[in-house]
């Protein structure tokens, strides 16, 4: 599979910049799984085709748990995105990772529970491969693209991935850094799932706003200061993050990928007799199975 187009997710605040963009083309599309979270800005970054989504929807109206993840991966994937660079704010669990830093997450630990985690949820079983849940393939070329800012960028993290929409307890915080926690977010899973579920590169910035509730406040700072720091944290980040995928996408033009895994991840993981998937299924997943069968 080479590079035709790039997949772009904005989180909060990087979904209201990218839904700014001029120029291009806005798609509405529907999937087998809905529709997403809302139109898809088709256009250009650096020469490159590429397709913007906002996470959240346009105004910021769906929650972390309520984002329809599988309709918006698989209308990505209809558009013929083959490479997805998301972000989504978070908060650090590390001293070392500062508020208005980036870190390109290399690992995952998934709290979530109330959401739809799979495409392959009725009539076809698969099994992928999810040991690295960041394509390294892509991670790489963000690393190599972190020159081209003025933030300091982490090159591994390892994302706690809560159901939300409610902040963690102080208790929770330091069980999250025991775990060996470096962010705590609310929207990376299932989404690099079901990229991986796709065959789609998929690579995570974060963005910490804030050091969650493990740290404490500086004595005397009301509720209205601390909230307005993290909210020019969040555009501080925003524009970093920004800046960071740009300059990916332009090494992605310059160099077009090679072969991934993620580009094969469904190549032995359905287990399922073929000949006894039924036809309503094969037709419903056709974008994903028919290579395979």
């Amino acid at each position: 599979m080479s590079l035709s187009r790039v997949g772009i997710i904005g989180g909060t605040g990087l979904g209201e910049a990218l839904a700014e963009q001029s120029g291009g083309q806005w798609r509405t599309v529907e999937t087998p799984f809905g529709s997403p979270s809302g139109p898809i800005l088709l256009t250009e970054w650096e020469g490159v085709p590429v397709a913007f989504l906002s996470r959240h929807g346009p105004g910021h109206l769906l929650n972390p748990s309520a984002v329809p993840y599988r309709a918006n991966i698989w209308a990505l994937k209809s558009l013929g995105v083959t490479h997805v660079l998301a972000s989504g704010a978070t908060g650090s669990l590390r001293e070392e990772i500062r508020p208005r830093d980036l870190v390109i997450c290399d690992q995952v630990i998934d709290k979530t529970f109330r959401r739809e985690a799979t495409f392959f949820d009725r009539d076809v079983v698969a099994h992928v491969e999810f040991a690295e849940p960041f394509c390294p393939m892509l991670r790489d070329v963000l690393i190599k693209a972190a020159d081209r800012v003025s933030a300091k960028v982490h090159p591994r993290g390892t994302y706690i991935c809560m159901e939300g929409p409610q902040f963690s307890t102080k208790a929770e915080a330091h069980m999250h850094r025991a775990w060996g926690g470096d962010l705590i977010g609310m929207t990376c899973m299932p989404e690099a799932k079901l990229a991986r579920e796709a065959e789609m590169c998929y690579a995570l910035i974060a963005l910490p706003t804030d050091y969650d509730c493990w740290r404490p406040h500086e004595p005397g700072r009301s509720r209205q200061a601390l909230l307005s720091e993290i909210l020019g944290n969040v555009r501080a980040a925003t524009e970093q993050g920004i800046a960071l995928m740009r300059a990916a996408v332009r090494r992605l033009g310059q160099e077009p990928p090679g072969r991934c895994s993620c580009q094969t991840a469904l190549e032995l993981a359905v287990w399922s007799d073929r000949a006894r998937i039924p036809k309503a299924a094969r037709e419903r997943l056709a974008l994903l199975l028919d290579k395979y069968m």
